[in-house]
């Protein structure tokens, strides 16, 4: 029996089979780029207090999605338990939106 590929190179003998397409790394960037995409809103979604939303901003901090690889500790003048409850915010939003 011959299948589509074999029937597609007898009618066709000059065309050349497609390139393999890695599937499984196409389907990463897709999810990589919806989880960013997702992520560009205002921080004000995070409903932070005042205090963290002013010290965020200052530092250039604008977007949620400025934060998913940030390192929290870099961000001066924030404490443990504000790095918590900003950790805490920002898993509550990526969880739900994305």
């Amino acid at each position: 029996m011959i299948d589509s590929e074999n029937l597609n190179n007898i009618i066709n003998p000059d065309v050349e089979p497609p390139a393999p397409v890695d599937f499984k790394k196409d389907m990463a960037h897709y999810r990589k780029t919806l989880y960013y995409m997702g992520a560009n809103v205002p921080l004000q979604v995070l409903c932070l207090p005042k205090v963290i939303e002013k010290l965020l901003v200052s530092q250039g901090y604008v977007r949620v999605y400025d934060l998913i690889s940030c390192d929290f500790a870099e961000i001066k003048g924030l404490g443990e338990s504000r790095r918590d409850l900003l950790a805490a915010r920002l898993d509550q939003f990526l969880t739900v939106s994305i």
